[in-house]
């Protein structure tokens, strides 16, 4: 079960930059081993950001939850488990020549990495732990 984040907490964190934004992402995904998408009757929501599609990913619910506004209201946070992630979606972004948009905020894409950059920095953080 998953303890909720502070507000506080949250502030903070959202005056990170990409850079900040990317390594908390990495350290919690790791530590909670789920990471966080938005879905709709449709699927898994995908984002086009410098004429790249992304997928966009968080570390919690709370800031997923955040960004499904607008356009996305109707959206729910999903949490997919890092085996999982490892296992099936690594190999199917990559195949389907998808990106990931890390931790993007509502009006912010987040840094854009490649889906086996991403598996790499999950790993190597994993090694440190």
């Amino acid at each position: 079960m998953n303890t909720p984040i502070n507000p506080d907490r949250i502030k903070a964190i959202l005056n990170n930059d990409n850079a900040q934004r990317y390594k908390y992402l990495i350290k919690e995904v790791t530590q909670s081993e789920k990471i966080w998408i938005l879905t709709d009757e449709h699927g898994c929501v995908m984002l086009n950001s410098d004429s790249e599609d992304c997928v966009p990913v968080w570390p919690n619910k709370e800031f997923a939850e955040l960004w499904a506004t607008g356009d996305w209201k109707d959206c729910e946070p999903q949490a997919i488990s890092l085996k999982k992630w490892h296992d099936k979606w690594t190999d199917g972004l990559a195949d389907d020549e998808l990106a990931i948009a890390i931790f993007p905020l509502p009006d912010q894409d987040g840094l854009i990495v490649d889906p086996d950059e991403f598996d790499y920095e999950l790993e190597q953080f994993r090694k440190r732990m």
